[in-house]
């Protein structure tokens, strides 16, 4: 039976346990933590169907993490409103620097309620799948270019000095080929 009543959802997400803290509308709703929940999605979704069975209208909202946008296509796919929000854009108090699954979520909760919090841009799949391509090709070009400035201090510091203009190229390379000589010898 639903008592009529809108409910906000906070979700402290993480990668083994949610916490879930509920606020009831209006200025003087209870606000309570609900409980931490396996993060699987068979006992997510359980657990949204229970909250979503005793209200009429439920809004849900988590942090966005390393763990993706799964629980929101969840949350949407069993009909109800999800934000997700920037970790960076939640209002906190200063000094208020501990941080517990409870805590996150009643306070995920209230904010949700008082509409303080803003919703970042949820990409569907495509879009996921296409920016952790984008983000893994940019730290291995990273790592590359870490790796060869490392490379050549190595070889600057042993008076292995390149010739030409360019380096890191077909000839640079079988010039270092050649030079593998002297990391034989350091060991």
């Amino acid at each position: 039976m639903a008592d009529n009543r809108e409910v906000f959802v906070g979700i402290d997400v993480a990668k083994l346990k949610n916490g879930i803290a509920v606020a009831e509308s209006g200025r003087e709703g209870e606000v309570r933590f609900w409980g931490e929940v396996d993060a699987s999605d068979a006992n997510m979704r359980r657990i949204i169907q229970r909250i979503a069975a005793k209200f009429d209208h439920v809004h849900f909202c988590y942090e966005a993490g390393p763990t993706g946008y799964g629980l929101h296509r969840l949350i949407r796919s069993l009909g109800h409103e999800c934000v997700v929000v920037a970790p960076s854009l939640i209002p906190r108090k200063p000094g208020d620097r501990v941080k517990t699954n409870r805590r996150d979520a009643l306070a995920l909760a209230r904010l949700l309620r008082a509409g303080e919090l803003t919703a970042v841009w949820v990409p569907d799949e495509g879009h996921e799948a296409m920016r952790d391509l984008v983000r893994a090709r940019a730290a291995a070009v990273e790592t590359l270019r870490v790796h060869r400035q490392q490379i050549s201090a190595f070889m600057l510091k042993h008076s292995r000095i390149y010739p030409r203009k360019k380096a890191w190229t077909m000839r640079y390379l079988s010039g270092c080929r050649s030079n593998s000589s002297i990391i034989r010898r350091i060991r």
